[in-house]
């Protein structure tokens, strides 16, 4: 199974009592205070002085982007703490990519998305669409499982083929808060979250057709309608949808995709709200997804040749993924006053998929590669509920920004796995589409379920130019893994903690401070067949922000030392596992986004990534592999008159391991892209509302491999795309 990756999770932290004391005793503070407060509801009290709660937080937090001159540089963000704060105040690294940078750069993922973002690799797999790899801070395990849609977990499984996609045609922005996030999310990643926000109803009307043609016979049309129901402005509705069918890079394999996403707003009264929202996606072709080995990709070493980027592996016969998600949730919110709100927010999601792939596992000889077959046939449903009190009071010369908060989350997969080796590809003379089976098909049911959890405070204090965050989650998760004719589980409870501190000058410098943990559940078992403990992150992290007077940009800094304990070793001599393993990661981060005038807006970035495995029977002492060292990236948008802007980009990904064993290095590559834009409406009146955009990836197509899982799987780079886009707007 091609895309399987064992999760890397983690188990209860021990230890750090001094500071877990001393941040339960604060929570415990607040929480004396709020209760009361919230019994009392206070309308005559004083002004709260930042984070003043409303009807509509969420949709709040997106439409107050927009600062100074271009939207490419925002000022809050509501993912990294569930209230609408001020970056500049946040003690975290956080990066934006805006619904500007979305239409700018044109990405066809939000893996793609993040391609100029500080922090994160993006390229795992390749020029391979099928999911959405993002690995942090040089963590890849569970990298598809480390998003947030609209403040809910998407809850895709990293041990099926079940990882659920989001296009992000249908996102108003995507925020990345790296670090360990649990006490926000329960169960993360160590490296960060990716925070998606979804578009939402407008009360202005606003309408949008988009038609797209490109390389690899790409087709594709969008629309985007919303505006106000009624009169009274009490109601709105928007929808987006989308269609799209191209032919992949690799020969013999498509790309085709259907989705819809329908919301209606409504505000119920002055102090409550409603939104209901759908999202619907077909994926009746999901592309190829499978690697060729190092020694005819990254060397000649096997014969002297290599294999070309567009080479298939596999079999017309036995090529399918086919994916179908239905999603449908609410966001309920109400004012008891101006310093009190609660709000509940809730999805259901639902997912079919069915897989047929062959793909090779080795050199059979001098020609020809071994190859098998996998099958699956997967449904999943998951259910997530997050219910929030927010509210504000002060304390004497402390200003509160109290948040109480409750969720649950489940997970449930079944379906049946397939595997059958299979007849060898000639690779200077491939036959598809009669490969025979070589052994009796060996089926497998799976039966996999999540359960979490959890409640959680946190506390945002204000005094004069200091920013405290004291925040503490107790969460209860058990997983139960059924396959192969055994069951693996494990229950237990965590408690994950945040805290940081930030200094405000009045010259625009805002240093800052924290440490915060998460937790994840592990995919390995024990002697005895039971799950091992979750795996446990913490992390120390300082950083400099700089937002100069008078001027539209955000300059930041951040050093971080990040290690995850509890993971998974194989026992010495032996074939199961022990959770005795750590993985320590330290490096800096490097952001710019500035307008440098009305016309020219920069965003840069660098990423120094030290990581290696610390504790570990085989690996101690090597780099973990996908995981490159240096990135750097500028991204640059110059609008040259009224009716033309040009844009584009250059992203450095440096050398990185292409094995555990750290014995080949998958080289460094450098890609450049480019756009253009027209406002027709600008040449003739009769066109106004017209727009027509061109965008070109990899411009120079250089060939490249992006990275390797091993010497046996390692993946070409996306070739050259060319893409021509005509909208128009009314």
């Amino acid at each position: 199974m091609t895309h399987l990756s064992p999760s890397c999770h983690k188990h209860p932290t021990r230890g750090r009592s001094s500071l877990r004391q001393i941040t339960a005793s604060s929570l415990t503070c607040a929480l004396s205070v709020a209760l009361p407060l919230t019994a009392m509801g206070q309308d005559g009290s004083a002004e709260p002085k930042t984070n003043t709660p409303t009807v509509s937080t969420l949709l709040d937090a997106i439409t107050v982007q927009s600062s100074g001159l271009a939207s490419n540089i925002p000022r809050t963000s509501f993912a990294s703490t569930k209230t609408d704060t001020l970056i500049a105040e946040t003690p975290q690294s956080v990066s934006v990519v805006t619904r500007k940078q979305l239409d700018e750069q044109q990405p066809q993922s939000v893996s793609e998305a993040l391609n100029y973002t500080p922090g994160v690799f993006t390229n795992l797999v390749g020029a391979t669409n099928r999911y959405d790899y993002v690995a942090l801070r040089g963590f890849v395990e569970g990298s598809t499982d480390n998003t947030v849609l609209d403040g809910l977990k998407v809850l895709s499984d990293t041990g099926t083929y079940s990882s659920m996609q989001i296009d992000p045609f249908f996102l108003e922005r995507i925020d990345v808060f790296r670090g360990p996030s649990s006490v926000l999310f329960g169960r993360t990643a160590p490296g960060g979250v990716v925070g998606l926000t979804s578009k939402r109803p407008l009360f202005e009307p606003h309408r949008k057709l988009e038609f797209r043609l490109g390389t690899n016979n790409r087709m594709e049309g969008g629309f985007d309608l919303t505006g106000p129901v009624n009169d009274e402005g009490t109601a709105a509705w928007r929808v987006v949808g989308m269609g799209r069918s191209l032919d992949s890079q690799l020969d013999h394999a498509k790309e085709s995709r259907y989705a819809i996403m329908p919301s209606l707003q409504l505000n119920l009264s002055d102090k409550t709200s409603l939104l209901l929202q759908g999202y619907f996606q077909r994926d009746p072709n999901g592309g190829y997804h499978s690697g060729i080995p190092a020694d005819a990709s990254i060397t000649t070493d096997h014969d002297g040749n290599k294999l070309s980027r567009h080479f298939f592996d596999g079999d017309t016969t036995y090529d399918r993924f086919k994916r179908e998600q239905n999603m449908l949730g609410y966001l309920l919110e109400h004012a008891f006053n101006d310093r009190w709100i609660v709000r509940q927010n809730a999805r259901y999601t639902q997912s079919n998929l069915e897989l047929q792939q062959v793909y090779q596992t080795g050199w059979a000889n001098q020609r020809e590669l071994s190859r098998a077959y996998s099958g699956a046939d997967e449904s999943s449903r998951s259910f997530a509920i997050d219910n929030v009190l927010q509210g504000q009071f002060d304390t004497g010369a402390l200003s509160h920004t109290l948040l109480i908060g409750a969720d649950y989350q489940r997970r449930h997969v079944t379906g049946t796995w397939d595997y059958m080796p299979v007849s060898n590809l000639d690779v200077y003379a491939p036959v598809y589409g009669n490969a025979t089976f070589l052994a009796p098909n060996y089926q497998t049911d799976v039966d996999r379920t999540l359960r979490q959890q959890g409640i959680y405070v946190q506390d945002q204090i204000s005094y004069e130019n200091w920013r405290f965050l004291l925040s503490g989650r107790w969460d209860q998760a058990d997983v139960s893994n059924s396959s192969y004719g055994t069951t693996s589980e494990w229950d237990g409870s965590h408690f994950s903690m945040r805290a940081g501190i930030v200094y405000l000058f009045d010259n625009g410098l805002s240093p800052y401070a924290s440490y915060s943990e998460s937790f994840n559940p592990n995919a390995y078992s024990d002697q005895q067949g039971n799950l091992l403990p979750p795996t446990t992150s913490r992390q120390y992290e300082v950083g400099l922000r700089y937002e100069p007077a008078n001027s539209d940009a955000m300059y930041s800094a951040s050093l971080f030392d990040l290690t995850q304990d509890d993971v998974a070793t194989r026992a010495i001599g032996q074939s199961y596992h022990e959770a005795s393993g750590a993985i320590r990661s330290r490096g800096l981060e490097l952001e710019a986004m500035t307008a440098v005038n009305k016309d020219l807006t920069l965003h840069a970035s660098y990423t120094l990534t030290d990581i290696e495995y610390t504790r570990d029977t085989d690996y101690e002492g090597k780099t973990p592999y996908q995981a490159p060292r240096h990135m750097a990236s500028l991204w640059a948008a110059y609008q040259v008159t009224p009716g033309l802007s040009v844009n584009g980009g250059v992203r450095y990904v440096g050398t990185s391991w292409a094995d555990k064993e750290n014995t080949l290095k998958v080289p460094s590559y450098t890609l450049v892209d480019l756009g253009m834009k027209m406002d027709l409406g600008h040449y003739s009146p009769t066109l106004e509302g017209a727009t027509l955009q061109v965008n070109a990836h990899n411009v120079f197509d250089k060939e490249y491999v992006a990275s390797c899982v091993s010497l046996l799987y390692c993946y070409y780079g996306a070739e050259r795309s060319v893409m021509a886009t005509l909208s128009y707007n009314w």
